[in-house]
């Protein structure tokens, strides 16, 4: 058995490897961002929509008003 020895990469070149990302990484990052994006407001929709269907006695189980979650049923998905 043979034991295999590496070489300590340079400065120079551990910095370079490290700063190298393809488009295709980039591209990767950037739909996972969108879908991230899609599932978020997908599950505020859901979310507001559970709300705005709940009765008094459910409301205040969790500490809401009528009002109050009329307010937030009523945003847009896309905001928080």
């Amino acid at each position: 058995m043979t034991a295999t020895h590496f070489q300590p990469r340079s400065a120079a070149c551990s910095q370079a490897a490290t700063r190298h990302r393809t488009a295709l990484d980039d591209l990767s990052d950037a739909a996972q961002s969108v879908v991230a994006t899609l599932r978020a407001w997908r599950r505020r929709m859901r979310e507001r929509d559970q709300l705005s269907r709940m009765d008094d006695r459910m409301l205040a189980d969790i500490g809401l008003t009528r009002a109050d979650a009329a307010f937030l049923s009523d945003k847009p998905f896309w905001r928080e």
